[in-house]
């Protein structure tokens, strides 16, 4: 049975979760990774929507006993990937799929070569600003830290298997979908 994964990477804001939380629906052979976090719940979010929220304390033992495959302090937070959710979606032979910083990513593709990297990447960074200040949930100073940390992103796109251009969701996910629908057949 081959041990498929797709990992979706890119700055904050630019629709990650969107492509992922859409090819799960649509796409019956994949399933998500819930991501394991320390930041705090947001409004809207619940306890495995779209993450486990843990304590700081939970997560150092969670690293102590080896239990993700990755993990990663990214925007003053820490979030990991539970390696028990890989395997066992693999046992029962379906694909994985997530959505993951840079960090966690490069990870990734040094302890899983086979898998499929998917870069998505805003029009432009004003059209990335437009979509994070549009969430509204974030202090000016963290705001400023997400755009930085945005362009250093975008600047390392090449590192991936392939890039999509989140400009209109529908033809985006088109592409997307198009993109692993080939890699599930000859992967």
């Amino acid at each position: 049975m081959k041990q498929r994964m797709i990992i979706v990477v890119g700055p904050s804001g630019v629709g990650k979760s969107s492509f992922v939380d859409r090819a799960v629906q649509e796409l019956p052979y994949l399933v998500d990774v819930i991501t394991y976090t320390t930041r705090q719940m947001r409004p809207g979010e619940s306890e495995g929507h779209p993450y486990h929220f843990v304590s700081q304390e939970e997560f150092s033992q969670l690293v102590e006993n080896d239990f993700f495959v990755e993990w990663a302090h990214v925007h003053s937070n820490r979030y990991g990937t539970p390696r028990d959710q890989i395997v066992a979606a693999w046992d029962r032979g379906s694909g994985v799929i997530m959505d993951i910083d840079i960090q966690g990513a490069r990870a990734c593709i040094n302890e899983f070569p086979q898998l499929l990297s998917i870069f998505i990447e805003p029009p432009s960074l004003e059209e990335l600003r437009r979509r994070i200040e549009k969430r509204s949930e974030f202090l000016p100073k963290d705001f400023e830290i997400r755009m930085e940390n945005a362009k250093k992103e975008i600047a390392a796109a090449s590192e991936f298997d392939c890039r999509i251009c989140n400009d209109d969701f529908a033809e985006s996910f088109g592409e997307f979908k198009k993109i692993i629908e080939e890699y599930w057949q000859n992967g």
